[in-house]
């Protein structure tokens, strides 16, 4: 068995350094490109388990590596080759400088369930979804798949694609699972290489941080191969200059996550958890750069919002106040005795299986426990990807980097429907008036008919659960060019962007609740409004 193990593994090996591919990589110069060094084995001669073991580690170290080669679909191939070579018990034994059995070894769900959205025919309009990537298939599909897939909807009209920052993690999915995610070099290849006119970039970072520093680079080379090029805004909005510097952004992302989690530890409200001396600690990556003053932003929104119960981490430490030690002192001096611990990261991978909920002496959830401060210690692995409040708020930004912001005022603007049925009324010529007040947009159409009596902005099945969204109709009288009047029914709508597609529910006279997408598009200012 061993024999014919250290014949397969030396065969793989003179593959991956005899075997040129990567099609869509970067080329480097011959003096760059190494295949992975090997001690040559005597066909007599057999390797001991800790011989095979080291050497699919070291084909491992290998692909961990941030850098794109020729030779990285086929060293990815022999990775995975050899480490289904190995006997379970090998397996165990694997451990390099990156490489342990967790590599090939651990669970991280179906990755089957995921789309790499890297399909060409993308026609001239792209939105291209740069995330750094998770190696966690589950995480991947909920968090990374949810937003795109919330894009998707709102913008059907547009090709979205994905691009990952991180060649470790793509390189880390493709040997294990056979699934091949773009670079950002590759992305923007394709989308020049299929013709794309115009690119509108959402980055589903946290932050303007370091990630999206690069992510920008790499734009900006390719910037005048497009006509038009346009990025959207991370998650938590613009940095600000100093911690007490907050916007609706990072009120709306607090908002989200405090509401989730609460629901998910099982109270009714954060009072109630706070009644119960439960805090919840959200745990951030943390960041050297200038935009860590984000996090400290963040505990000025929680005290804005008095979630009181409510702490701020960072896995790096940076800023100094996230440190675990100093949260932890802050949770205890607060008099809470239950914590329920939930990363503030966009994908729940690594950082919240690992650095957060992992069995480690330095996890969070042991050195909370450890600490004897608190008699209980929860955690929650769940990224703010997954949240679909979280998913709008996206599309939100990618809506605003396609058509701007609108100033306060009043605007007519056609009214688009996927409903025969439910449609303005033809004295209308399809359009209704928007009005802007604050930044909060309202649309009042005016209807067909007076079929529909109450309309809720969001899904049917959720209607009947919060009666304080539903709209009652409005008696509006419309004339047609022939001079004739009539009496219809109109609804004030709100509206969370302009150009993208969002659900509204109707509830019509056989009282029956029907779902529906729509949208608001070209709005033109009405004089003197």
């Amino acid at each position: 068995m061993k024999k014919k193990l250290a014949l397969l593994l030396a065969a793989v090996m003179l593959t991956s350094m005899l075997t040129a591919c990567g099609t869509n990589g970067e080329t480097q110069a011959p003096s760059e490109t190494k295949a992975p060094e090997t001690t040559p084995t005597e066909p007599e001669s057999e390797l001991s388990d800790e011989e095979l073991a080291a050497h699919v580690a070291e084909l491992i170290d290998t692909i961990y590596v941030q850098k794109r080669t020729d030779e990285t679909d086929a060293q990815c191939a022999a990775a995975k080759e050899a480490w289904d070579a190995l006997t379970e018990e090998q397996k165990l034994l694997v451990e390099g400088k990156y490489a342990d059995y967790d590599y090939f070894g651990r669970d991280t769900g179906d990755a089957s369930l995921d789309d790499p959205r890297n399909q060409d025919d993308i026609g001239e309009n792209e939105i291209l979804v740069v995330s750094f990537g998770t190696s966690f298939n589950s995480s991947r599909v909920a968090d990374l798949k949810g937003i795109e897939d919330a894009l998707a909807a709102a913008f059907p009209q547009w090709s979205i694609r994905r691009a990952f920052t991180s060649q470790i993690i793509i390189n880390h999915i493709q040997a294990r699972d056979n699934e091949f995610i773009d670079n950002m070099d590759q992305a923007l290849e394709r989308a020049v290489a299929n013709g794309v006119k115009n690119l509108v970039v959402q980055p589903t970072h946290l932050m303007h941080g370091a990630e999206y520093d690069e992510m920008c680079e790499a734009i900006d080379a390719r910037r005048d191969q497009f006509e038009t090029v346009r990025i959207a805004e991370p998650l938590l909005g613009p940095v600000g200059t100093d911690a007490t510097v907050i916007n609706a952004d990072k009120q709306a992302v607090a908002q989200y996550v405090v509401a989730d989690a609460v629901a998910n530890a099982g109270y009714a409200s954060l009072d109630e958890a706070a009644a119960d001396g439960a805090a919840f600690v959200l745990m951030g990556h943390g960041t050297s750069h200038n935009a860590k003053v984000t996090y400290s932003q963040m505990t000025t929104q929680m005290a804005t919002l008095g979630y009181d119960n409510v702490f701020i981490g960072t896995v790096e430490g940076e800023p100094e106040e996230t440190a675990v030690e100093h949260v932890m002192e802050a949770v205890a001096a607060g008099g809470y005795s239950k914590v329920v611990l939930r990363p503030l990261m966009v994908v729940a991978g690594d950082h919240a299986e690992n650095d957060m909920a992992g069995d480690d002496e330095d996890s969070w959830k042991r050195l909370f426990l450890a600490s004897g401060k608190f008699e209980s210690v929860d955690c929650q692995i769940s990224g703010l990807g997954s949240i679909a409040a979280v998913q709008q708020l996206y599309v939100a930004h990618t809506a605003e980097a396609i058509c701007g912001t609108l100033e306060d005022g009043v605007y007519t603007v056609d009214f688009n429907t996927d409903s025969a049925m439910f449609h303005v009324s033809e004295a209308c010529d399809g359009k209704g008036t928007l009005t802007v007040e604050n930044g909060v947009m309202t649309l009042h159409v005016s209807l067909s008919g007076t079929g529909y009596l109450t309309v809720f902005p969001g899904l049917a099945a959720d209607a009947e659960k919060h009666p304080e969204g539903l709209i009652e109709h409005t008696v509006d009288t419309v004339t047609y060019p022939d001079g004739l009047t009539e009496e219809v029914h109109g609804f004030d709508i709100p509206v969370p962007y302009i150009g993208a597609d969002f659900d509204l529910a109707t509830l019509g006279k056989k009282g029956t609740w029907y779902d529906h997408r729509i949208s608001v598009s070209n709005p033109l200012p009405v004089e003197n409004s």
